[in-house]
């Protein structure tokens, strides 16, 4: 139910460029400029919903752009959570914070990614979702995640569900048939 609160409150146009207001609610990707898009709606939603966050929790949401995932996050994680949105465009970073700034959500913030992949100085994270497809898996990350936790990460054309049984064990999970900007 949090998730689904969280896609009706958090409007997809306020994350947007102006000149796509009109298409604004397009099942497709749209361009936020530096090469970059906000993803189309279904496949945020079926990201998140693998992600599956819940209220409390600490995210990292990688490649937050715009700012729509890491606003979903917040919202569906509610204010005694933390949502860390990470973004290696510097004009991406600020076109995402003044997105977020139009919603009352204390508990998310955006950041600018630093040399190292995640944001290792706020791990442990219960859930790290990343919208940029890798080559491989970034082991870096599982290292940021806690025992229990789950990340959702494209490689290649391909969305990962991969959750961390222990330290030596990890399952995952494939689901084919997408395509992301690349993770840098």
């Amino acid at each position: 139910m949090q998730l689904r609160r969280a896609f009706d409150e958090i409007d997809r146009r306020d994350f947007v460029r102006g000149e796509y207001f009109d298409d604004a609610y397009g099942d497709y990707p749209l361009p936020i400029g530096f090469g970059q898009t906000i993803s189309q709606p279904a496949t945020v939603l079926f990201m998140v919903s693998l992600l599956d966050p819940r209220p409390g929790e600490k995210i990292l949401d990688i490649g937050s752009g715009s700012g729509w995932t890491t606003a979903l996050l917040a919202t569906a994680i509610g204010d005694t959570g933390q949502v860390f949105g990470i973004e290696i465009v510097p004009d991406l970073v600020e076109f995402g914070r003044s997105n977020l700034a139009k919603y009352h959500l204390p508990q998310a913030k955006i950041l600018p990614a630093g040399e190292t992949i995640g944001f290792p100085q706020k791990a442990p994270f219960d859930k790290i979702l990343v919208s940029a497809s890798a080559h491989e898996l970034p082991e870096g990350l599982l290292a940021q995640l806690k025992l229990g936790g789950r990340l959702v990460l494209p490689i290649e054309n391909s969305v990962w569900k991969i959750d961390k049984v222990s330290e030596t064990k990890i399952n995952r999970e494939e689901f084919p048939g997408f395509a992301f900007v690349p993770l840098r």
